[in-house]
């Protein structure tokens, strides 16, 4: 196991100490330093004896992130990265707050000193990188900017230098990078010093109790980052591969993405962190309300559990006739959308990895597109569309302006993409404009899925990407980047062999949703399924995730015929919201439990939501986040004494109390279980 780093500061300057190899390092020549607002971070940047660059990250005088690289490899010119000097400017402080469309939160302040250290090569090409600091008290963000000058005018970039070596080994919360099934893979909770490559965000707790959770932010025109274990507790930034032997090729002045770090004392300092949002640029689309937050049903369920196809036929499920049912079931009980997937020619024969045959203007002869869209703007019901492109995102550009201007004038505000293809599988266009293969968080797809976000918002259409590249933040820059999948959905408790398992949801909290909305479509009801364990989780977990898991488009993603059959279970989802105000974790354990709650942006309404693992836990909540001095009535959807998701999966006790900020709630928690409450206000509280 390796040893843990020490670094001790002395005067202007730095003795770096490795125990694991027994290197020492000598007091560094050029050497400087920042901090976070609060003090509560520093950051050291330096170069070592070869002019190599550097940096280090302290929290509150404790290491956090051992000294550790900086630099790249081009393709075609030296690399950058040793016979460099550094100078540092002055930080500056920003404190301002802003304003989200939707989210979950309605205003964030965004309070950092930033921080540019400039590395200059010594030698005769004299190259400049300047790295940019921005320092919370919650994390820090670093990234890359290459300004114009005449040596280094087009940047090849064959791999990252980035270097993340962490100062203490404890255990990761990961899933492996590379892999044919892109992100779709069930995490693993593994001694730090034994993680291979994985994805990011990936999160870590150290045996002294501190959180750290590895992302990047703002990742345009450029390859997404994974993370390779190198030697210990160090990892190396590793991009996706590109169309080339460069995977990334950028004209100067540019800059890279953020390189993020979220570090707390504890798992909900990390959930509850506005980090990758802040490190985002503001809102450039301007007024986005043509969209509205919703929950909606679909015709997708049926065909997971091979009960409908998405190919035509006498099984087909994107018939008008069916979709005129599921609007029928919207409008009664209040839902804003109904997706539907199949709807357009292409899904017959082999779609998979393929969608050259995909049409996204041109419906199947038994949907009426113009006619379904119209009797749902009668009953207040927007279609949801949907353009599954098996990965061909050649053939899905060749037909984006018309299929988006299609939606606009269909008064459809919001599609479902789908990239269903293996890893490297995805089409892009080449450099000489014909179709070649690519991987899902190439800089090619990164552009591609800029192209979408840009096209849908000329025509007032908002994405929710499934297969997608991975969540950077960038919706607080695009506010119709709605949503995303990028890792196991529900429908893999539908077929997956295996299925999620009782600790999934909990292991998103920490991994995938630190890095935002996630489209996971809960809400299943009909507990067995085509997978051998079925849903393997209890009721009120299911309905839990409506508050635990955010995204402003939620499904309830069961058949209706069960929803009409259980109208007790079913009021909650019919209830709760899905774009709130304010959110705060009350309690966390990495990996093992959640509690959340939120404010309903458009109410006094808080919502609680609370999830474990496979073992049943007993939690507190205090409700001191309810106003002082008010009454609520606590409609309380709990797991039942029978309940386990190996069992009784549909055990639930629906009752009511009216409950103030002074009280605190006992929440017991089945074997993959949960529980949902919302607090609705019913009056001044008694004296």
């Amino acid at each position: 196991m390796m040893q843990r780093r020490s670094f001790l500061a002395l005067g202007g300057a730095s003795l770096l100490a490795f125990g694991a190899t027994g290197v020492r390092a000598q007091t560094s020549p050029t050497h400087a330093r920042a901090s976070s607002p609060g003090g509560v971070l520093t950051v050291e940047a330096f170069t070592d004896n070869d002019g190599r660059p550097m940096y280090a990250v302290l929290r509150q005088g404790r290491v956090v992130v051992a000294p550790s690289k900086l630099g790249f490899l081009l393709t075609d010119a030296p690399a950058i990265e040793r016979g460099l000097a550094v100078t540092a400017g002055q930080p500056v402080t920003v404190d301002d707050t802003w304003e989200q469309p939707w989210g979950e939160r309605r205003f964030i302040r965004n309070h950092y000193n930033e921080w540019r250290v400039s590395y200059v090569e010594t030698g005769a090409l004299g190259r400049r990188v300047d790295v940019v600091f921005r320092l919370y008290d919650d994390g820090l963000g670093f990234r890359y900017e290459f300004p114009d000058q005449p040596a280094l005018k087009t940047v090849r970039i064959g791999s990252e230098i980035t270097e993340f070596n962490l100062a203490e080994n404890g255990e990761a919360l990961w899933c492996p990078a590379w892999e044919w099934n892109r992100e779709e893979y069930l995490y693993s909770r593994t001694p730090i010093d034994a993680v291979g490559s994985a994805q990011t965000p990936m999160t870590v707790k150290g045996q002294s109790g501190l959180h750290v959770s590895i992302h990047e932010a703002a990742c345009i025109d450029y390859a997404g980052m994974n993370l390779r274990r190198s030697e210990g507790t160090g990892f190396r930034a590793q991009l996706t591969p590109g169309l080339t032997n460069a995977a990334v090729v950028r004209t100067a002045p540019f800059n890279t993405p953020w390189r993020t770090l979220q570090i707390s004392d504890s798992p909900a300092g990390l959930i509850d962190s506005s980090l990758i949002l802040n490190l985002n640029e503001p809102n450039k689309l301007g007024d986005v309300s043509w969209f509205k937050p919703m929950k909606y049903v679909g015709v997708w369920w049926e065909m997971h559990l091979e009960l409908k196809s998405w190919a035509s036929g006498p099984n087909h499920g994107a018939t008008t006739e069916n979709t005129i049912k599921h609007i029928d079931f919207a409008a009664k009980h209040g839902f804003g959308g109904v997706l539907v997937e199949g709807w357009n020619k292409g899904w017959d024969g082999q779609w998979f990895a393929n969608g050259s045959d995909f049409s996204f203007t041109e419906a199947y002869p038994d949907f009426d597109i113009d006619a379904v869209c119209a009797y749902a703007r009668s009953k207040g019901v927007q279609l949801i569309g949907h353009h599954e492109t098996g990965g061909n995102a050649f053939h899905y550009e060749q037909q984006l302006e018309p299929a988006m201007a299609l939606y606009e004038r269909l008064g459809v505000h919001s599609v479902k993409t789908g990239y269903v293809a293996d890893a490297q599988g995805a089409r892009v266009a080449g450099p000489d404009g014909q179709s070649v293969m690519a991987w899902h968080e190439s800089q090619a797809m990164a552009q591609h899925h800029m192209r979408v976000i840009e096209v849908g918002a000329r025509h007032k259409v908002a994405v929710n990407a499934h297969e997608p590249f991975k969540d950077t933040g960038l919706r607080r820059t695009y506010p119709n980047m709605i949503s995303r999948e990028g890792q196991r959905g529900m429908e893999y408790s539908a077929w997956g062999n295996p299925g999620n398992p009782p600790e999934h949801e909990a292991n998103l909290v920490f991994t995938r949703l630190l890095a935002g909305p996630m489209d996971y479509t809960p809400g299943i009801f009909g507990m067995e399924t085509r997978s051998p364990g079925g849903v393997q989780t209890t009721w009120a977990k299911q309905l839990a995730l409506y508050v635990v898991i955010y995204s402003p488009i939620q499904m309830a993603a069961d058949l209706l015929v069960n929803y009409e059959a259980n109208p007790g279970p079913f009021q909650f989802i019919k209830d709760v919201p899905c774009d709130w105000s304010e959110s705060r974790t009350l309690a966390a354990e990495l990996g093992d439990y959640v509690v959340t709650v939120r404010k309903d942006r458009a109410s006094d309404v808080w919502a609680l939501g609370a999830v474990t693992d496979e073992h049943p836990r007993v939690l507190s909540a205090s409700l001191d986040f309810l106003d002082a001095g008010r009454r609520y009535r606590a409609e309380i959807y709990r797991d039942g004494p029978d309940a386990d998701y190996k069992g009784k999966r549909e055990d639930i006790i629906i009752e009511q109390r009216n409950v103030t900020s002074a009280d605190t709630l006992t929440l017991a928690l089945a074997p993959g279980g949960g529980q949902a409450i919302r607090f609705v206000p019913i009056g001044r509280a008694r004296r």
